[in-house]
């Protein structure tokens, strides 16, 4: 219970539809080499070409798979996938002959023994905030324990209902109502006994058209619950995998079930890894016509298209660090990717893909490729599915850079639902339903929200733009963002155009009025010292630092925590002569951080050591907090009578 690291910071936001709805739905099930790679670091890890999911729109529900007999989802996964307002499920699975030994110990007695094992699996769910459990028994069961177990898993699906919300449980195509393993590549009289008791089915893989026409009877109004196993490796007899993936999903969708895609992660593992990212994108791209999108339903809405990842770290137009990173977390929200082609006869188009060769803010950006036709004026791609409803005033901003010397016109565009009485204020419209409308940039940001806009309109470093609006709505709904591009006047010639996006916001004005709460209540914790380099005397010049950072702060109104060190010794003054910035150190995303070997100076004879560390907190808005108003706090410590060793003093914060 103290295990406060893994705990995901992202609650669940809301979507529509909601997954309770009957529309079929999508499931990806990660599977890769065994799972708890290089994700399982907490506060990431510095890898070269991760693995990394950025079709979120496509998917509903995300559940981590491992052999291990619980498997908890990393928290970065679970992170990543609430920002995109998509379930996520961990694992329990029984294997071999200790499965059966162990379903034989909490299924094949009385009630208290299976209900003990569902309390725990809903605490566990509970704690570390993720919705639920794909249930899978891949083992025979005595006829005690099949008796059992259609009431295990009503009790663990009941009590997973009323303490975790969107609480979530399936079941895994594998045991009979018999207690004999085999697996039926669909759901029959046979182990339609487990969908009975439970949110969902997940078939096996190796099913036909005539499986999927037979379960139509089984499954009645609950075609929706049924999950159709697609394994994306194309093991032993499917209908279609790997590149031809879309053959079993037009199969699926054709009867109106719910796909479940098992190992997309092919793409990464058998695939190069140099080419991963075009890889990925045809993969999805020859899915997408089977896979309805979800849309987010709450403000702030901020993105800066980053993967959590890359080759360096941008804070807002800046460099932070140089050298490769992996940090799930510390995905934002991702747009539509893919090539957009208008409709009709033009021969206009937008291609956008996720790049990372430069980031405005984080590792990587969203590249936007095009061609205007001469026989129109402009081209546009949605980039964001939304449906929320909006405040009395809207701001909006964009960041952008055009490569090149190209004359064309970038706009951010927005369409709203609810028209009949849905006023609009301070924008164009753009088409004849007045549905879609084009924000002015503002030229005077507000001087009230001067922490929110500050930048705006103004030629950023690195070549960025930064492009703010402000909007007035009443009784509206805000349903699409879209990204538009426009020739210059008086031009008919066809016109090309490269844009990087860097980010998106879409923000309440009056949240950005309230005060901001302070990081307080800052601890150092289980410090532990390491000499580094020895002086010619024998005692270490330098040390390495290890220590737990703790505070308090409100966490449903921070994005994460960025946190930063001024290391120095004999000197108490607030920075260190000639010190510009502090030293970035990582992203937290919960209300601590663990310090590991940081290298400082070793503290002398009389001559104390101090390090002070500063912990900034990131809103959800998306603004710089003045960094007079970052928590501090600071370890003093001398040098030990013992030679060789430091002892910390005191912290203050």
């Amino acid at each position: 219970m103290e295990d406060g690291f893994n705990v995901a910071l992202q609650p669940l936001e809301q979507r529509q539809p909601p997954l309770s709805s009957h529309r079929p739905r999508t499931l990806l099930c990660h599977d890769m080499m065994g799972g708890y790679l290089d994700d399982r670091f907490i506060q990431g890890s510095a890898v070269r070409d991760p693995y990394a999911f950025y079709h979120w729109p496509y998917v509903d529900v995300f559940v981590y798979f491992s052999h291990h007999t619980v498997t908890i989802p990393p928290v970065g996964w679970t992170n990543a996938a609430h920002r995109h307002a998509v379930c996520v499920l961990g694992t329990f699975i029984t294997e071999w002959q200790d499965g059966a030994k162990l379903c034989e110990a909490f299924l094949a007695g009385d009630e208290s023994s299976y209900q003990a094992v569902a309390d725990r699996l809903v605490q566990i769910a509970q704690f570390f905030r993720f919705e639920g459990w794909l249930i899978n028994i891949e083992n025979s069961l005595s006829p005690a324990a099949v008796r059992n177990l259609p009431r295990f898993l009503r009790y663990l699906t009941a009590q997973l209902h009323q303490q975790v919300p969107g609480g979530l449980v399936l079941w895994y195509d594998s045991v009979l109502q018999s207690g004999h393993l085999k697996w039926q590549d669909e759901l029959n009289k046979q182990n339609r006994v487990f969908f009975d008791s439970c949110d969902g089915f997940f078939t096996n893989y190796n099913w036909r058209e005539e499986h999927l026409q037979r379960m139509l009877g089984q499954a009645g109004e609950r075609l929706a619950d049924v999950y159709v196993g697609v394994d994306v490796f194309a093991r032993s007899s499917v209908v279609g995998g790997q590149f031809d993936t879309d053959k079993s999903l037009e199969l699926i969708r054709k009867h109106g079930f719910s796909v479940a895609l098992f190992a997309p992660g092919w793409v990464y593992e058998c695939l190069e890894k140099s080419n991963f990212f075009q890889n990925q994108d045809k993969f999805w791209r020859l899915l997408e016509r089977f896979l309805p999108t979800h849309s987010i339903c709450s403000l702030p809405f901020v993105t800066s298209f980053c993967l959590g990842m890359g080759t360096r770290r941008v804070c807002y137009g800046k460099e932070q660090a140089v050298g490769p990173w992996y940090h799930p977390s510390a995905q934002e929200t991702q747009p539509l990717v893919g090539e957009h082609k208008l409709a009709g006869d033009s021969q206009g188009w937008v291609k956008t893909h996720c790049c990372l060769a430069d980031a405005w803010h984080g590792g990587s950006s969203l590249l936007l490729r095009g061609v205007i036709p001469p026989e129109i004026d402009s081209v546009a791609v949605r980039l964001f599915s939304l449906q929320v409803p909006v405040p009395p005033k809207l701001l909006l901003s964009m960041v952008y850079r055009l490569e090149g010397s190209v004359a064309v016109q970038v706009s951010l565009e927005l369409t709203t639902g609810d028209a009949s009485s849905c006023h609009v204020g301070g924008i164009s419209v753009l088409n004849e339903t007045g549905s879609r409308h084009r924000p002015r940039p503002l030229r005077v940001p507000p001087t009230r929200l001067a922490r929110w806009a500050g930048r705006c309109g103004q030629q950023l470093s690195g070549g960025w733009i930064q492009r703010c609006y402000e909007v007035s709505l009443q009784g509206c709904l805000l349903q699409d963002l879209l990204v538009s591009f426009s020739r210059s006047q008086g031009s008919r010639e066809e016109e090309s155009f490269i844009c990087r996006l860097g980010e998106v916001q879409v923000v309440d004005a009056n949240s950005l009025l309230a005060p901001l709460p302070r990081v307080q209540n800052i601890t150092i914790s289980q410090v532990r010292w390491l000499p580094l380099t020895s002086a010619s005397e024998g005692l270490p010049s330098r040390l390495l630092l290890s220590c737990t950072l703790h505070w308090s702060y409100l966490l449903l109104q921070a994005r994460c925590f960025r946190i930063h060190c001024w290391p120095q010794t004999g000197s108490l003054s607030r920075e260190p002569p000639g010190a510009e910035k502090p030293t970035f150190l990582g992203l937290a995303f919960a209300n601590q951080y663990r310090v590991v070997d940081l290298a400082v100076e070793a503290a002398g004879s009389g001559r104390d050591g101090r390090v002070e560390f500063l912990v900034e907190p990131v809103p959800r808005e998306g603004f710089l907090v003045p960094q007079a108003e970052w928590g501090r706090a600071t370890l003093l410590y001398s040098a030990s009578p013992h030679p060789g060793e430091q002892t910390p003093e005191h912290s203050t914060s």
